[in-house]
């Protein structure tokens, strides 16, 4: 089986809600989509969500990479030799990473679809499905309680709530949040870079008995030891999520820094970086979640596959696609009471028209 056409294109979405984090202010997304079709007709997908804050990429740079090294890294080769090509790729597109996790993906897309089994029992085929949370953004403290409610009525039994930028306004929101849904619905708070240690410190302590999951990345990414104080001086689980970037960086982590790690394709460069991390965390007896960025249904689709393959991946924030409007692979995975599953068709699940 040779790969005989190489194609990549931009799809421009509009978010139904935009929303606000300690990084950023989101209201539309870019996302690179990726086609390799074969000499036996089978079709492979993937898709790119470039994020300049995060990924340090653009829709143009991943573009150009798509089109210029990947693509003569892919024209004439085998699809199912994976892993030589993967290499080969990482070695020139080492800052370009959700254009490899793309890549990466419509390869693995194709070998499922070669062997007519869907990707998470070809990695490992530990669960059928998995619970998501469901994010919300900065917002007001009335606001965000409402839409808390909101989305525990339409079937949601995990939050995702954003801060970062106000340290008192967070800690209000968590316990009106809690006050608002119960104590049924697991809630977890996402900083993004936004505390310091101190204040890291003092959020965990003043919202103690809003009984919080767990923490995610407190402080600068670029400030290793400060993760680790705050890992170090709460009860609270802390997770790394920007600080993790590459394996290197699992090794790092790994050394006491945090209790868990968000695994996101988008970042880490691909399912066969997030499978060798996975590893890593399960070695060193760190949780792991699959996260994602602003992501089409199909990206999801293969942070849900690499999810249900592997057992130590115990949380999933897999909803960036519930908001974007025009999504061309909407349908690539099904969601039923704050439930995902597969589509359970071949490779991913899912081809384009």
């Amino acid at each position: 089986m040779k790969i005989v056409s190489v194609e990549s294109w931009p799809v421009a979405m509009r978010l139904a809600d935009a929303y606000t984090t300690a990084c950023e202010i989101v209201e539309q997304a870019t996302n690179i989509f990726l086609r390799l079709e074969t000499d036996t007709g089978l079709v492979g997908y993937g898709a790119a969500a470039p994020d300049l804050p995060i990924t340090g990429e653009t829709p143009e740079t991943v573009l150009a990479a798509l089109g210029g090294t990947a693509e003569a890294a892919l024209r004439g080769s085998d699809p199912l030799l994976r892993i030589r090509i993967m290499e080969e790729l990482r070695m020139n597109l080492a800052a370009e990473p959700s254009a490899l996790a793309a890549v990466d993906m419509a390869l693995y897309d194709l070998m499922g679809k070669a062997a007519g089994l869907p990707l998470w029992v070809i990695l490992g085929g530990y669960r059928p499905s998995i619970v998501t949370s469901i994010t919300i953004g900065i917002l007001p403290e009335r606001e965000t309680a409402e839409l808390a409610r909101a989305r525990v009525a339409q079937g949601f039994r995990a939050l995702k709530v954003k801060g970062g930028l106000d340290v008192e306004g967070d800690i209000a929101r968590v316990r009106k949040v809690r006050e608002a849904v119960g104590l049924a619905i697991e809630l977890r708070f996402d900083a993004n870079q936004g505390f310091t240690v101190e204040q890291s410190v003092r959020f965990v302590h003043e919202t103690r008995d809003a009984k919080l999951e767990l923490l995610e990345q407190p402080t600068p990414k670029a400030e290793h030891e400060l993760l680790g104080r705050v890992t170090e001086d709460v009860h609270l689980p802390v997770m790394a999520d920007e600080s993790l970037m590459t394996l290197r960086d699992a090794f790092r982590i790994a050394q006491g820094l945090a209790d868990m790690v968000n695994v996101k394709l988008m970042k880490v460069g691909g399912i066969s970086q997030a499978l060798m991390i996975d590893s890593v965390a399960r070695a060193a007896r760190l949780e792991v979640m699959v996260g994602c960025m602003d992501e089409v249904a199909l990206s999801i689709a293969a942070g849900l596959h690499f999810a249900l393959a592997r057992p130590n991946v115990v949380y999933a924030d897999l909803d960036g696609h519930l908001d974007l409007i025009g999504d061309p692979t909407a349908g690539a995975v099904r969601l039923h009471e704050g439930v995902l599953y597969p589509t359970d068709k071949p490779g991913l699940g899912f081809n384009l028209p």
